[in-house]
């Protein structure tokens, strides 16, 4: 008698498509970690060509919603005193005259123009008479919204 026995090559067949499917997949994998690595060095490379100027924009827009956000919480807060609001007003006037060369390509643009006037005089007159209790400060944090809004209508869309 022999000791060997018949070859099965489906027993094979399906052995070999087993490791086949599972070094397919690892590939597959380190591709996609691959690829995903390449896309973020790319997008960190591109982002590090960016200078201040490309950055001045967002900058300003965020200091003066982080402003109004904190005015806002003081005002939840019920800390509507002359000392905690003002310094958010003072910091929103401020950064309100970067407005136009935060955006140089609206800064001929007459609508643009009159609503940072606008914006400025709102917050003139917030300076002028400072808010001394929550509902003015409700009021007066309003009225620089609807000034922001205005000019969100007309320019971001």
């Amino acid at each position: 008698m022999s000791d060997t026995q018949p070859h099965d090559s489906r027993a094979d067949a399906s052995t070999t498509r087993k490791g086949h499917g599972a070094r397919y997949l690892f590939v597959f994998l380190l591709g996609l970690v691959i690829g995903v690595l390449g896309v973020v060095m790319l997008m960190r490379s591109l982002e590090s060509r960016k200078d201040w100027s490309d950055h001045y924009p967002d900058a300003a827009m965020r200091m003066m919603q982080a402003h109004s956000a904190r005015m806002g919480e003081a005002i939840e807060a019920n800390r509507c005193a002359a000392t905690d609001i003002l310094p958010h007003l003072q910091a929103l006037r401020v950064v309100s005259n970067d407005l136009e060369p935060a955006f140089p390509d609206l800064r001929d643009d007459a609508r643009f123009t009159e609503h940072a006037r606008l914006l400025r005089a709102t917050l003139d007159d917030a300076l002028g008479s400072p808010p001394l209790n929550c509902e003015s400060a409700t009021a007066t944090s309003e009225n620089i919204g609807e000034a922001c809004k205005a000019c969100h209508q007309d320019f971001r869309g």
